[in-house]
């Protein structure tokens, strides 16, 4: 039988450090946002003055990935993440999105207007990005914010997700509740109202990975 890969005290620093590539922060810009001191995650701080590793604590990466709006799983996936290299991925504005044929079926990125946007990496190849216009979005998406998109990642209650339905209509929201026959959406702007769907008026429903904050 095959030796399990060890669990390291880089890998671990390491997606702490793409958490915060991808949300368009520096270590210690991710710190601040997560409430911390703005060094918890500077390089120096990572070994001892004696030369032992320091690890991130488990209440700093809770905070982190709260203030990113990433599920344990996605930073699961970034400390078995090797590599690093960026590439292109698919950009069209999210206001844009509901007109024109952008989207095959399953909500995969289809047809001519889309422009481009680097990103890192990452597992599917049919991840795409929206950037969000205007204040309708706050506190979650502010104007200009790129929301990555991943149609191949699983969807659970909680989760933040992009909804085209049958009328050619796009929406960001979170998933509420989903049902064989219905689906509810919590919107992001507290004030906007919540929204419950049929589950025949929706062509597709894909998770919202990242965001470049």
């Amino acid at each position: 039988m095959a030796a399990r890969a060890m669990l390291t005290h880089a890998d671990i620093w390491n997606a702490v450090d793409r958490l915060a590539a991808r949300a368009g922060l520096s270590a210690s810009a991710l710190a601040r946002k997560a409430g911390l001191d703005p060094t918890t995650f500077n390089k120096s701080k990572r070994v001892t003055p004696q030369g032992r590793p320091r690890w991130p604590s488990t209440e700093s990466v809770a905070k982190s990935l709260q203030a990113t709006g990433v599920t344990i799983d996605a930073f699961v996936s970034l400390i078995t993440e090797r590599g690093g290299a960026a590439t292109a991925i698919p950009l069209i504005g999210l206001s844009d999105a509901s007109g024109g044929n952008y989207f095959a079926d399953g909500g995969l990125p289809n047809g001519k207007g889309w422009d481009a946007i680097a990103f890192p990496a990452v597992n599917d190849e049919h991840v795409y990005a929206l950037e969000v216009s205007g204040d309708a979005m706050l506190p979650a998406y502010r104007d200009g914010t790129a929301i990555v998109v991943s149609p191949a990642a699983a969807i659970r209650r909680g989760d933040r997700v992009v909804v085209k339905l049958r009328d050619g209509e796009v929406m960001a929201k979170e998933l509420k509740r989903r049902t064989a026959k219905s689906i509810e959406l919590r919107s992001l702007n507290p004030p906007h109202a919540e929204r419950t769907l049929a589950a025949d008026d929706v062509l597709w429903i894909a998770r919202i990975m990242w965001a470049s904050q």
